[in-house]
């Protein structure tokens, strides 16, 4: 049985049931992964944009870092690209993709360059169907030529993900004036569709040099997307402006947002540097990512004066992980002992106190505060299943959903954990001699902790200093920027702080973080170096998974393997979101499931 699923609202008409074997099928208007998307046929725009909104004004954001390319899908640049030009935070500016995803459901798919989209039940295949009003800036119309091109040359000169698209595909074809199809082989799951269909910059054929597409570039890219480069100061400050000629301003997934004339992101060597600018009023909106920070550093006039405001968003979203990563690829750290020895260490009460005035919740599992984790589910009998033998080396309290990592007195040293901590070490064949804790040859446990910023590496020390009270020698490195993203991207560490985000439709990303494949893939996010038969099992029944109830199974069992392997040292979070913004900024009401979403806002003046 083949399905239409079409998102034109021109020609969106509510029908029947499916009848099995039928040629066709009623028209819907999106594509959820589990279930049917949330909003209804006829849909005018996202319900948490401002529809009526007055475009105009303009934004500055900062970063930290520095930028030499413009194109930010080849492993050159994959970490020295502009941010805006595809960008999950400040918006796509340039780029699009086929669908869009709504932030305000687990993970639904609405039109972009993409009309209309047809698959069948299976989803052994996807046809897009573009919208014959979608132009790259260059006036030029998109094609399913382009689509296909965009595919082969990230095949071929693309990093990852990008570089591995076609993998799972057998066939791509086009189909009439404006489709292009994609039949699938045995590598695909359910997901991939809708990565495919939003996950992949589409790039015009006509106007992209393949054989420079691997190297860094300065040159202003043609693109299909809302704004076009305005200037360009490498490594300071890129501008962009937007396109009044924007084919697709007013499609419904679009109305609300890019709605400033002008969008510049400026670059700071120091997190100091931006807070010092964003006070002055040069940056309009910081993105507040420390606790200590947000209760003492806003005593500035403007604040008092109502000129800047201090946001909390509350998402609805699963905790993630943030942690101290164990590089498996060390042999020390080939232990789970060692691993789990090391995981009780942390003093995360003494850490929340002093450092941090108590703002922050220890995170225990992965997908906590969330029906996805396995924190307060036992493992039933239809996960215990799927698990198989992997539940015989899952501690009791991981499968009863009980276990929380110790509670410490707060003092930096307590002796009832250190104790349980050297006990651990000990059945991993290290013991205490003379002071430093050594293995049956006698040499030391030691290793050195990789950060990037004095707010990592105060962590580190806290870590550092409880571990030297039993003999292990943690050492701490903290590097500038461009060395730490050349170490991590190659795996040159003993530990590094990683954070994982957790969303509420965990899928492929998992398997670059996790799976056997991605564990010497350079450039990939599997830094603990994990090699695990049994997650690459797991990863695959959640991606393969059609019901909900399948889905929520799988993720739970895949959290109770991440927790029992100790590949990281659980830290904290918080479940708010913090922006301080000048008041000429200003966003919508609602706030979507996934939080506060920058490409909705306006500029105030502009009304």
């Amino acid at each position: 049985m083949r399905r239409l699923i079409t998102l034109s609202l021109a020609t969106l008409v509510l029908a029947g049931p499916f009848a099995t074997g039928a040629a066709g099928a009623a028209p819907q208007h999106g594509l959820a992964m589990h279930g049917e998307p949330a909003l209804p046929p006829g849909f005018q725009h996202f319900p948490y944009v401002n529809p009526d909104v007055k475009k105009g004004g303009s934004i500055a954001y900062g970063v930290v870092g520095t930028f030499d390319s413009l194109n930010p899908f080849n492993l050159k640049s994959i970490r020295t690209t502009a941010r805006g030009i595809w960008d999950n935070i400040f918006g796509n500016l340039i780029y699009e993709t086929l669908m869009v995803r709504s932030s305000d459901e687990p993970f639904t798919l609405y039109g972009l360059l993409a009309e209309s989209v047809e698959t069948d039940e299976a989803r052994s295949f996807i046809q897009f169907n573009l919208n014959p009003k979608a132009k790259w800036s260059d006036g030029e119309p998109v094609t399913p030529e382009d689509v296909m091109f965009s595919l082969e040359v990230l095949r071929d000169k693309g990093r990852t993900p990008f570089s591995a698209r076609m993998v799972p595909i057998e066939k791509m074809e086009r189909v009439g004036e404006h489709g292009v199809r994609f039949t699938f082989n045995g590598k695909a799951d359910r997901e991939f569709p809708l990565i495919l269909a939003t996950g992949t910059p589409i790039l015009p054929k006509h106007a992209v040099d393949v054989a420079s597409f691997d190297q860094s570039t300065l040159k202003t890219p043609v693109a299909s997307g809302p704004y076009r480069i305005a200037s360009v100061q490498p490594g300071q400050k890129i501008v962009y402006e937007r396109r009044p000629n924007y084919w697709g301003k007013d499609i419904p997934s679009k109305v609300g947002f890019d709605n400033y004339d002008q969008i510049s992101v400026e670059y700071f060597l120091q997190e100091n540097s931006l807070f010092e600018a964003f006070k002055k009023g040069a940056i309009n909106v910081y993105l507040e990512g420390n606790p200590t920070h947000w209760a003492r550093a806003y005593d500035f006039p403007a604040v008092s004066s109502g000129d800047v405001v201090k946001d909390v968003f509350s998402p609805k979203l699963p905790t993630g992980m943030l942690g101290f990563v164990f590089n498996l690829r060390r042999p020390m750290f080939d232990n789970p002992d060692v691993r789990a020895a090391l995981t009780l260490a942390f003093d995360f009460e003494w850490a929340n106190r002093n450092l941090f005035d108590g703002a922050y919740t220890r995170t225990q599992s992965y997908w906590q505060n969330s029906e996805l984790s396995s924190l307060g589910h036992a493992a039933d009998d239809k996960e215990l299943a799927l698990l198989g033998q992997a539940k015989d080396r899952i501690p009791a309290d991981i499968l009863a959903g009980t276990s929380m990592l110790p509670q410490t007195d707060g003092s930096g040293g307590d002796r009832k954990v250190l104790r349980q901590v050297v006990e651990r070490l000990k059945k991993a064949g290290y013991a205490i001699d003379k002071g430093r804790m050594v293995d049956g040859s006698g040499r030391p446990l030691a290793f050195e902790i990789m950060t990037q910023s004095a707010d990592q590496e105060k962590v580190a020390i806290a870590f550092q200093r409880t571990l030297k009270m039993i003999g292990v020698e943690a050492s701490i490195r903290t590097v500038d920027d461009s060395q730490y993203q050349a170490r991590s991207g190659s795996f040159d560490y003993d530990v590094i702080m990683k954070s994982y985000p957790s969303s509420l439709s965990p899928g492929i990303e998992q398997v670059g973080r996790w799976a056997s494949d991605s564990k010497d893939r350079q450039g990939s996010f599997n830094f603990a170096g994990l090699a695990d038969q049994d997650v690459d099992r797991v990863i695959q029944a959640m991606l393969n998974a059609r019901s909900k109830e399948d889905f929520t199974t799988a993720v739970r069992a895949y959290d109770r393997l991440l927790l029992a392997g100790f590949y990281m040292v659980p830290l904290y979070h918080i479940p708010e979101q913090w922006v301080a913004r000048w008041r000429t900024i200003a966003h919508p009401d609602m706030v979507p499931l996934y939080g506060y979403q920058l490409p909705t806002w306006w500029d105030v003046r502009a009304q």
